[in-house]
């Protein structure tokens, strides 16, 4: 099978080019995005590889469809990028990569409360300029902290795994209850006791029309002042204005972020040497209390590998026909 690689980059390449080499399959690396400009690069290709970033709307698709596409290949978990119901309605099939490395996304999620808490981004900057004063990098406890925890997925509950070992309390909210989550001590709360009584709130849940600005305004009202939120799933849920105006007034004490609900325009891509035009996330680097990184949770070696394995795998699902939870079913 010829598959068309969009929005690749060398460490894709890298791991791709492993995974698929005992196949009879091969692929085309493609750095531009999917989109209808370039769908037409689709031609004499049986199926597409995209990203987080590549948005499969209808326009696409039917173009897409018309070069004779019947595979999409999503080397990612989230599949909220693609108009599934108009891809199945042109006879399309859709495979994603449900779990990879999930303690990847967990330990970074860690990685930004204990930069943000401990002001190590600062410290680093500030020694490198032989500045060794220790003037407002105080930070906080972690240990018997409050932790909630939105979306108790394998990512969900590998970070309350990590965050049992800090000495935390730890409060969570899912639709439906892990018993995973429930062996590490998790206690299993309301939307509003988990908001209420957090002083971190760390969100590990996909996008869809019921989550999409979970957090917003009259939400974060409910919070306690100063609550530190983290973000390494989608940044569409929350809503980014009222989150700029509750860092104002100092209701977010901290806010870190791997994801963003405009990135597409931005990850993934080294825009040193342009005007960043997009003023909200303009906005929020002038935080001193917002660390911001370029969706890179899942980029680990191990994740790396695996999602290239699966991806490869969904593949061989798709020509055997064979029946895979990693195949979006709508």
């Amino acid at each position: 099978m010829k598959i068309a690689m969009f929005n690749t980059k060398t460490y894709d390449k890298e791991f791709f080019d492993k995974a698929i080499a005992k196949t009879n399959h091969t692929i085309q690396y493609l750095e531009v995005s999917l989109n209808p400009t370039t769908a037409a690069l689709t031609q004499g290709f049986d199926a597409v590889c995209v990203f987080v970033n590549d948005y499969l709307q209808e326009e696409t698709l039917e173009l897409i469809a018309k070069q004779g596409i019947r595979l999409i290949l999503l080397r990612c978990a989230g599949f909220n990028n693609v108009n599934i119901e108009k891809a199945r309605a042109l006879g399309m099939r859709i495979y994603r990569v449900p779990a990879y490395s999930p303690q990847a996304v967990a330990e970074h999620a860690v990685a930004l409360i204990l930069t943000l808490n401990r002001k190590t981004h600062k410290a680093y900057n500030r020694v490198r300029e032989h500045n060794f004063s220790l003037e407002k990098l105080t930070g906080f406890d972690v240990y018997k902290k409050t932790v909630g925890i939105i979306g108790t997925g394998q990512i969900g509950v590998a970070f309350a795994q990590i965050m049992k070992g800090f000495g935390c309390t730890l409060l969570a909210y899912d639709v439906h209850q892990s018993q995973d989550a429930l062996n590490h001590g998790v206690q299993y709360v309301s939307f509003d006791e988990v908001l209420q009584k957090s002083d971190i709130i760390s969100l590990h849940c996909p996008l869809n029309p019921t989550t999409k600005h979970m957090l917003h305004k009259q939400q974060f009202k409910k919070m306690k002042d100063g609550v530190m939120i983290i973000n390494t799933s989608r940044g569409g849920l929350i809503n980014t204005i009222d989150a700029i105006q509750a860092l104002k007034v100092g209701k977010i004490g901290y806010l870190g972020i791997d994801v963003y609900e405009q990135e597409e325009h931005l990850f993934f891509k080294d825009l040193s040497e342009r005007i960043i035009e997009d003023d909200v996330i303009a906005r929020l680097m002038t935080f001193p209390n917002v660390l911001i990184t370029a969706h890179q949770g899942f980029f680990t070696n191990e994740a790396l590998e695996q999602i290239a394995e699966t991806t490869i795998a969904n593949i061989d699902y798709y020509i055997s026909n064979t029946k895979t939870n990693n195949e979006v079913i709508v």
